[in-house]
């Protein structure tokens, strides 16, 4: 238990020293793509191949180790996971991708115990070897704050966060600044919220902080809902540490003594993580009464969600900790004022607490120096869709699309050519072309209609139909209403079944305005946040890609060749030789003829499945 500030500095001299002592360290990705790929054996593999061979390992940081061990340990996400499972070794900073766990002996006799590389495993880019990680172009342009630790740190050692400056800023701030000193240094950072709002941090914390109540709340919006978003999963099971320390800090300026992390469920390993460390902080008194001391008394409770993507919204967020049905509630009063348990809330997400102690240490200047100053600090953003190198990156604001997708992402699969990015998830839009050199702030975003979000990025590439991009984030928004307010509930359904309809052959002349009438009123009329920028999908895709739409409502046809029920399937006279193996494939029945003469196609009975395409030799069934 430490119950002062030397005690603090003791104990990170002591971790620190047993952490010099590793003379190899071992860091294989335990992040949930790694996981699912199989990291976790070649863990238990290298565990192995150490004891068959009599090598002095240790795991943890926790028991004075004997001579100059090898230090092997669960990290988190390393970011790359299109690459993984991943294994890093230190202090080479060798990074080695698709390991297997037959990999691990040469891994183990050549750079733990050699230091030498294993050039094969390393990443291999137009004849160019990549053996360290920081010269592959997809961490080169990065800029790293919170995920500063991910894949360097084991993401289970509130030891190893501690040896690497980590509770640092908290010691900073409780010995050396006042609370409204801490305030100050966030304000002058300008830090942003990174849930998708973009309102100053500061604000928020002063409007709570003013508040005369007996009770205040610090909660932690954990509950990242957007389709292809991972990067507070990400930061929750690689850092736990760093987001709980950001939450200490605010519970510091805003005299809280009560904290909740709402995390969703179906994020198990985030969930067994955060609880490792936050019972961590609590054995050693940085969580609980009195912390290092002082008279800070803060604690913290995990609060699963069921998965609702309404419960991203404040209000429905702290009703579902509440116990109740997670729905949106009229504002006034904000969340600011009667937040949790009707009492005043600081409410951010995992990404805006992960900032906060790299600010109370170097301060707001610095922060504020990195990116444009109206949007300053970094944005991790969950790089997914028909790009070559999907993964979790962090840069800073004012990235343009172009260096994301063409020098961090490496640019579209199989020689395909960009089309458009959805930024934002469900409540976002698409950025085309015309945006590649777009900066990639909350400004900017904002003035052609898109916004940051939590930082999700979908790419799709020339063959993607955006009217099927639109419907499906229809789908999502629609499946997801609470249903509270009449204009989300209605409006998304009748948009999701105009949408149905046009993809499934059966748009009529005036859908589009339709669609443009509907989205304006769920925009104007809706409840909450979520429920004002459902449209936003739709809008986006009618304004860049209407002849889309057209094709699809006048000539009934997917240009793209997406939309199964647009396609028209027909055979060329001209090419078939009559053998009948497309009428043999035929699920249906739907094509009949006589042998050694062209068959034809009944496109009455035809359902597009493409068998007869696939079936036939002579390249005489087309599609269009």
């Amino acid at each position: 238990m430490l119950k002062c500030r030397e005690d603090l500095q003791n104990i990170r001299s002591l971790y620190k020293a047993r952490l010099d002592k590793q003379k190899v360290k071992i860091l294989i990705c335990a992040g949930t793509a790694c996981v699912a790929n199989g990291s976790l054996a070649l863990y238990d593999t290298f565990l192995k191949l150490i004891k068959e061979k009599g090598i002095n390992c240790v795991v943890d940081l926790e028991h004075e180790p004997e001579g100059d061990p090898i230090g092997v340990k669960k990290s988190g996400c390393h970011g790359f996971c299109e690459m993984g499972p991943l294994v890093r070794i230190e202090p080479k900073g060798y990074l080695y991708v698709k390991v297997k766990p037959e990999d691990c002996e040469e891994i183990l006799e050549a750079s733990a115990v050699h230091g030498t590389c294993v050039e094969r495993l390393t990443y291999h880019k137009g004849g160019e070897v990549h053996r360290h990680q920081e010269s592959i172009p997809f961490y080169k342009q990065q800029k790293r704050v919170v995920l500063e630790h991910c894949g360097h740190i084991d993401a289970t050692s509130i030891g190893e966060y501690i040896a690497n400056g980590g509770y640092s800023a908290l010691e900073k701030a409780l010995f050396e600044m006042t609370p409204d000193e801490v305030l100050q240094e966030v304000e002058i950072s300008n830090l942003r919220g990174r849930g998708g709002g973009g309102f100053p941090t500061a604000r928020k914390w002063s409007q709570v902080k003013r508040q005369k109540a007996e009770n205040k709340y610090i909660v932690c919006n954990g509950d990242e809902g957007d389709p292809g978003a991972f990067m507070d999963r990400s930061v929750m099971e690689s850092d736990p540490h760093k987001m709980l320390e950001g939450m200490i800090l605010a519970a510091y300026t805003c005299g809280a003594k009560h904290g909740y992390i709402y995390v969703r469920a179906e994020y198990p390993l985030a969930v067994t993580r955060l609880g490792i460390a936050i019972d961590q902080a609590r054995e050693l008194g940085l969580l609980g009464d009195h912390i290092l001391g002082t008279d800070l008394c803060f604690d913290l409770k995990i609060s699963r969600g069921a998965g609702a993507f309404v419960c991203g919204e404040g209000s429905a967020l702290t009703a579902s900790i509440e116990g109740k049905r997670g729905m949106p509630r009229v504002k006034p009063p904000r969340t600011v004022e009667h937040g949790l348990f009707d009492s005043p809330t600081v409410l951010n997400n995992v990404e805006t607490f992960a900032n906060v102690p790299a600010i109370i240490e170097n301060g707001g200047q610095w922060f504020r120096g990195i990116g444009p100053e109206n949007s300053p600090g970094t944005k991790a953003f969950a790089l997914t869709g028909n790009i070559m190198n999907t993964g979790l990156i962090e840069v800073a604001m004012g990235t343009t699309l172009r260096e994301v997708i063409y020098d961090i992402g490496g640019g579209m699969r199989d020689g395909a050519e960009f089309k458009a990015v959805q930024i934002g998830g469900p409540s976002g839009g698409c950025l085309t072309k015309e945006h590649l050199d777009l900066p990639l702030d909350f400004d900017n975003l904002k003035k052609v209609g898109a916004m940051i979000g939590s930082g999700g990025l979908v790419v799709m590439d020339d063959h993607t139909c955006m009217v099927e991009v639109a419907r499906f984030f229809m789908s999502f928004t629609q499946n997801e209403s609470c249903g509270k307010c009449v204009p989300c509930r209605e409006g998304t359904k009748r948009m999701l079944e105009i949408l149905e309809r046009i993809v499934a052959g059966n748009g009529e002349p005036g859908d589009i305005a339709l669609l443009e009438e509907l989205a304006e009123t769920i925009s104007a009329t809706a409840l909450c946040g979520l429920g004002k920028t459902a449209a936003s999908p739709v809008l986006s895709t009618i304004k860049y890609f209407r002849d889309e739409y057209e094709a699809h409502i006048i000539d009934k046809r997917c240009p793209t060749k997406n939309c199964q029920k647009l396609k028209k399937i027909y055979i060329d006279a001209s090419l078939c030789k009559g053998c009948s193996k497309c009428a043999r494939n035929c699920p249906v029945g739907a094509i009949t003829g006589q042998i050694k003469s062209p068959f034809v196609i009944d496109s009455a009975k035809c359902i597009k499945c493409g068998a007869c395409v696939e079936a036939c030799a002579f390249h005489a069934v087309k599609e269009d």
